[in-house]
């Protein structure tokens, strides 16, 4: 859960996670002393946890110890998929990570985006470059398209000598194994990019409860196409983003993740943790998880229906307030500041 983000306030962040993660209203909260279940990812042959730490927010964390902490928490507790972007915090997000990590390489899946934002292959390159000296290692095990949600992204990606060449030639050399795209914003653009039949292995997508019902659903149009093409399906934004339907009482952290968790199909929920205090709740529920049943997910995407059917708790998708500043730049929008939501 990339450019995607704007800086989230953490101290709204902590007090509703705080307040609810545990209330899952008639849902029973999974047993933390549980072993962290995994799944396939896709074709690829590895097995990921269920709950993936996002690297967005290991840079918002108060200090590089901080930062830390989460990580080596999180993989001794079983998470072992790592998610990140060359564009977070201007580096500060791989450079914590790849800190952290040092001397526990071996123990973790480690994605990364390229932020090209409908640039060249050759900037694609450069920036994997960039990315594997931040992070401290010689190749990466996913290396995704990062924030592809502007109508002409897959036009620019697919053109002659754009980024999608960058994903070929770096596993050609052995500096990624595997590759996909990510976005936010309309299921169509992600459609669109699988029309070009890439050998895609991951591809990240919001799935949450209010997408279930809203109708620009990533997991009704683009989740059966992935699972349909043994695609890893990556969710995100379990919580909408900035926990705006939990602020507003549509439904509570825990539930938000345990669905995220549950949409049949996913691979991994990756989960924006900026505190030790985040890591542990999510923790609490991950760990000996079981999926929701099929009534209990319907329920949950019911009781939202009204709130979620216009949109308003997904402002990644109806509203430009979490389109990255470099995806703006090269795309000649408006920086935030001076562009209203």
């Amino acid at each position: 859960m990339s450019g995607e983000y704007q800086t989230q306030n953490k101290t709204t962040r902590r007090k509703f996670v705080k307040g609810t993660a545990l209330a899952g209203a008639g849902i029973a909260l999974a047993q933390s002393s549980g072993e962290m279940p995994k799944r396939p990812l896709g074709k690829t042959g590895l097995q990921v946890s269920i709950l993936g730490v996002g690297g967005y927010h290991v840079g918002t964390a108060e200090s590089d110890e901080v930062g830390a902490r989460i990580v080596h928490e999180a993989i001794d507790n079983g998470i072992n998929f790592f998610d990140n972007a060359w564009e977070y915090h201007q580096g500060l997000s791989e450079e914590r990570m790849g800190k952290a990590l040092a001397g526990k390489r071996d123990k973790v899946i480690l994605m990364t985006k390229v932020c090209t934002h409908g640039r060249d292959s050759k900037v694609a390159m450069q920036q994997l470059e960039e990315s594997l000296v931040r992070l401290r290692t010689d190749h990466l095990d996913v290396w995704q398209i990062h924030e592809v949600i502007y109508d002409d992204d897959p036009d620019r990606i697919f053109a002659p000598g754009g980024a999608i060449e960058a994903l070929d030639q770096a596993k050609k050399q052995g500096k990624v194994r595997f590759v996909g795209f990510t976005g936010h914003k309309d299921p169509d653009i992600h459609l669109k990019m699988l029309s070009h039949n890439y050998p895609f292995d991951t591809v990240q997508m919001p799935l949450n409860i209010a997408d279930a019902t809203y109708a620009r659903s990533f997991g009704k149009l683009v989740l059966p196409e992935l699972v349909k093409r043994g695609i890893a399906p990556l969710g995100m934004k379990s919580l909408c983003g900035s926990g705006e339907p939990v602020k507003n009482g549509m439904f509570t952290a825990e539930e938000g993740l345990r669905y995220a968790m549950s949409v049949p199909g996913v691979a991994v929920t990756i989960s924006g943790m900026e505190s030790l205090e985040v890591l542990h709740q999510n923790l609490a529920i991950a760990r000996g998880f079981q999926p929701l049943k099929p009534a209990e997910l319907s329920q949950l995407s019911e009781r939202a229906r009204l709130y979620a059917s216009d949109g308003r708790y997904e402002l990644f998708k109806t509203t430009k307030k979490y389109d990255g500043e470099l995806g703006r730049q090269q795309h000649h929008f408006p920086a935030s500041e001076e562009l209203p939501v």
